[in-house]
C-alpha cells in the first residue's frame, strides 16, 4: 500500500515539472515575439532614416545646381547613391526630392527656395520646407 502512495506522488511531480515546463516555454516565446518585434520596429526605423538622408542628398545636389546656374530645371530621375536613389523635380521655384532605400524605404522632401538675382554663385534661400516620411 506505501507502494502505490509512492507512485501516486511521483506521478503528481510529473505532471507539475511538465507543466512547470510548458509554463516557461510559453514565456519564452513570447518574450522571443516582443525582441522579433522589437528588431522590426528598428530596422523600418534605420530604413525611413536612410530614405530621408537620400532624400536630402538628391536636395543638396539639386541646390549646388541651383547655385551654378539659376535656369536649372532637369532635376534628376534615379540618380544612384549610398545603395538606393534619388529623384528630384523642379516646378518653378519648388523642388521635390524624393529617397528610395534597396529595400524599399522611400522619403519626400518639398522645399520651395529664392534664388538671388546676382551669381553665379547664387544665393538659394530655402523659404520653407515639408518632410514626408
Amino acid at each position: 500500500m506505501a507502494q502505490v502512495q509512492a507512485d501516486r506522488e511521483h506521478g503528481s511531480v510529473l505532471v507539475m515539472v511538465v507543466f512547470i515546463v510548458a509554463l516557461m516555454a510559453a514565456v519564452v516565446m513570447g518574450i522571443l515575439q516582443i525582441n522579433t518585434e522589437e528588431i522590426q520596429l528598428m530596422q523600418n526605423h534605420v530604413g525611413a532614416a536612410r530614405a530621408q538622408a537620400i532624400a536630402e542628398a538628391g536636395l543638396n545636389d539639386a541646390l549646388a545646381r541651383l547655385r551654378s546656374d539659376s535656369l536649372w530645371d532637369a532635376g534628376f530621375t534615379d540618380k544612384p547613391f549610398d545603395g538606393g536613389s534619388y529623384a528630384v523635380v523642379v516646378d518653378g521655384s519648388t523642388l521635390t526630392a524624393t529617397g528610395t532605400t534597396a529595400e524599399g524605404f522611400s522619403a519626400r522632401l518639398d522645399v520651395n527656395v529664392t534664388l538671388s538675382s546676382d551669381g553665379p554663385p547664387y544665393v538659394v534661400t530655402i523659404d520653407r520646407l515639408r518632410i514626408h516620411p
